[in-house]
């Protein structure tokens, strides 16, 4: 990914932020995320999902759109690692 982009969140990927600071998860740990992905998926309506650990058990998954001057985050969730391997 071009690390010369603007990486933005959407308000409720701000929110999700909020709430999963409790398990770990913080804007620096998604935009390491976002740079250097342990995996990127396709998902609905053009965007990617981009995913990195969390801990040995757990995986952060961010869903995102990206365009050649920015990156917007549209939410963030944790998952299961198994479930996405």
């Amino acid at each position: 990914m071009n690390k010369k982009r603007k990486v933005e969140f959407t308000l409720h990927a701000e929110d999700k932020l909020k709430r999963l600071a409790e398990v770990g998860v913080t804007k620096k740990r998604i935009l390491e995320i976002i740079e250097n992905p342990e995996k990127v998926v396709n998902g609905y309506y053009g965007r990617k999902i981009a995913q990195g650990l969390l801990s040995e058990d757990l995986i952060i998954r961010i869903v995102y759109e990206e365009s050649e001057e920015e990156v917007m985050v549209v939410t963030i969730y944790p998952g299961e690692r198994r479930r996405y391997e």
